[in-house]
């Protein structure tokens, strides 16, 4: 391993650099693509943490928040809205790492955390736990998979000397190396930080990273990528969808395909909502739908709130078959919620590095979900891009044919994998 003194040099072509710190990361078992073959791993030399268990509640906690602040910033009622509150907390905290003094404050601030230090345990924990949930599972006699596949990258400059500590805490606690760029070459690295973005998400998310998003400034891109697809536990019987209609919010109908059961759904309700809680394969993951009974954004914080636990049984649930893709610039929001002195001149990342002056430049999410009669994929990915300054008995029925929230989410924990809002299934 090399001294801390040692710095990255550019040695050549796009991605060719002298690495400081080397050790294999939980990524390194990913087949790159053939574009990613120029990048060098720079990884600080230490074992990934099994984190803190008992930090998870927190971290699910401050999550939920983050998310019901964001929520509203978003879009109007109108829109088909999706995210991923983890995704977006996981590249937030990774840049908080490298943040100090007011800007860190605000950072931790926006995303409720009271000690960074505790939260990247916690978020350790919690990222392997939900990775150990994926695997074989059986479906009506029939052997099926769940795949719940998080991922963590850094790209950074290679001209840039990258702080060990920042290196260290994001290898130990997030799993995450760093692939060495040359963004002079922007097009060629926006290209290798896409590609590794579609690998990650199985093409779903096949460009994080639109064109002018990245330029010559640029000297780290901080990722984080989530994959999900699972199969419900008791799959709706194709037989049984109908044509029918979805009221929107403005009071017009769309065409949409109505999916329908008696079995596989159990009733849950607050004092803000009613919906029904659909368990995936296995038990260990499910879709909560909630149709808010008066203020959304009290519904959604009733509903993050209550996401462990079981439903009464004995419902007849119908809900539309749905497929959209959501890409949201965080720029704006985030900055509204308190975060502005981290885009700004006066931001400081010097825990990242000391060679140059750092502002976040842009957060850029996107989230794809498909749900259909035999269970759900989605995907999602968040990129902080940081450059220089300059038939039981029926006791319910909910009828989901008007704009509704869902949760894609742990039975643990309640982690909020993915969050959203069908205004419009058409």
């Amino acid at each position: 391993m090399l001294t801390r003194r040692q710095t990255l040099r550019t040695l050549g072509a796009l991605g060719v650099a002298a690495p400081v710190l080397s050790a294999c990361t939980s990524t390194d078992s990913v087949q790159d693509h053939p574009a990613d073959s120029d990048l060098r791993l720079v990884k600080a030399d230490v074992a990934q943490s099994a984190g803190d268990p008992a930090a998870v509640p927190g971290v699910v906690d401050a999550m939920s928040a983050f998310a019901v602040d964001l929520w509203p910033q978003l879009g109007p009622p109108s829109d088909n809205l999706a995210m991923s509150p983890y995704s977006i907390a996981v590249a937030l905290a990774m840049t908080d790492n490298g943040a100090r003094g007011r800007t860190a404050r605000a950072m931790s601030s926006v995303l409720h955390v009271d000690s960074l230090a505790r939260y990247n345990a916690g978020m350790a924990a919690l990222t392997q736990e939900l990775a150990g949930l994926a695997g074989p599972v059986e479906v009506n006699g029939k052997k099926s998979e769940i795949d719940l596949s998080p991922a963590n990258q850094l790209f950074g400059d290679a001209s840039i000397h990258w702080q060990e500590a920042f290196l260290t805490v994001l290898a130990k606690q997030y799993g995450a190396g760093m692939r060495t760029v040359d963004f002079r070459a922007v097009e060629a690295a926006r290209a290798l930080v896409n590609s590794w973005t579609a690998q990650q998400t199985h093409d779903r998310i096949p460009e994080i990273l639109p064109r002018g998003s990245v330029d010559a400034a640029t000297r780290l891109v901080l990722v984080n990528a989530l994959y999900f697809k699972a199969p419900w536990a008791s799959p709706f019987e194709k037989a049984a969808t109908t044509p029918g209609r979805f009221h929107r919010a403005d009071g017009s109908t769309v065409e949409a395909r109505l999916m329908s059961a008696d079995e596989g759904s159990t009733y849950i309700s607050g004092v803000h909502f009613q919906g029904a809680r659909l368990p995936y394969a296995g038990g260990t993951l499910a879709m909560t739908v909630a149709l808010p009974t008066g203020s959304e954004a009290a519904a959604l914080r009733e509903l993050l709130g209550g996401l462990t636990g079981d439903g009464e049984p004995g419902l007849h649930l119908t809900m539309p078959r749905w497929t959209y893709r959501v890409a949201t610039d965080l720029k704006d929001p985030l900055k509204s919620l308190g975060m502005a002195v981290a885009f700004g001149d006066h931001a400081d990342f010097s825990g990242m590095t000391t060679d140059t002056r750092l502002a976040i430049t842009d957060v850029l999410h996107q989230t794809y979900v498909a749900v259909d009669e035999a269970g759900t994929e989605a995907a999602a990915a968040t990129a902080v891009v940081v450059g220089e300054t300059s038939l039981p008995v029926t006791r319910h029925e909910v009828v989901l044919d008007r704009p509704f929230l869902y949760v894609v989410h742990d039975t643990a924990h309640g982690t909020p994998l993915f969050v959203g809002r069908v205004a419009d299934p058409s």
